[in-house]
């Protein structure tokens, strides 16, 4: 079974971006985690929680914080620059960045690798492979438009994490699975049924 790359960047809605990891998992689906250097910092001070960093340690964690037992996860170091993902022999379905901060998608745009996230996102642009971003920036400004321009014009798809209302969604929880599906539409993953809309009520 082919994985999909998900990476968390240092930046909010990193609740997203674990809610991606849970409800691929819960669907039996196999993936690739990896975390920023960055993300690991504002778990601990923005939501006091402690990630391991060391792989096996970090998919333990995952499998008791989302409570899902199902689907394949390995995790990463964000500078292992020898694992596998890293190298266009590996195939994957493809890589979601989400949230992508807006020095990460710098990076990218530049073809600049500074970790393992950015060197597999250059791997998907150069293999032709599904790249999803998914920037967490507001405003933003023209060195963030023009980054997303190239990216855009490389290949990859720009989806930022914008919530539905004609869903007339009840919970965060709602908004937030909505988004996630909708990432996952565009790599043809059936994650779990949502509203979706149908046309104006008559």
């Amino acid at each position: 079974m082919k994985s999909t790359v998900i990476a968390i960047t240092g930046a909010s809605a990193m609740q997203i971006g674990e809610r991606s990891v849970q409800l691929m998992l819960e669907n039996n689906k196999s993936v690739d985690l990896i975390l920023s250097k960055g993300a690991y910092e504002v778990a601990k001070s923005e939501r006091s929680i402690n990630i391991p960093v060391e792989p096996k340690a970090q998919t333990v964690f995952w499998r008791n914080k989302l409570n899902v037992k199902s689907g394949d996860l390995k995790c990463y170091r964000w500078n292992d620059h020898s694992a596998s993902i890293a190298s266009g022999s590996h195939k994957t379905k493809g890589m979601l960045i989400v949230p992508c901060s807006m020095g990460t998608l710098g990076r990218i745009a530049s073809g600049f690798s500074l970790d393992l996230i950015e060197r597999c996102a250059d791997v998907h642009l150069k293999e032709n492979r599904p790249l999803i971003i998914s920037p967490r920036e507001s405003p933003l400004n023209l060195i963030h438009i023009e980054n997303i321009k190239r990216l855009a014009i490389a290949g990859a798809l720009i989806v930022p994490p914008i919530p539905a209302w004609y869903t007339n969604p009840n919970t965060i929880e709602d908004i937030i699975d909505f988004i996630v599906v909708r990432m996952f539409d565009s790599l043809g993953e059936d994650l779990k049924i949502i509203k979706r809309w149908k046309g104006p009520n008559k």
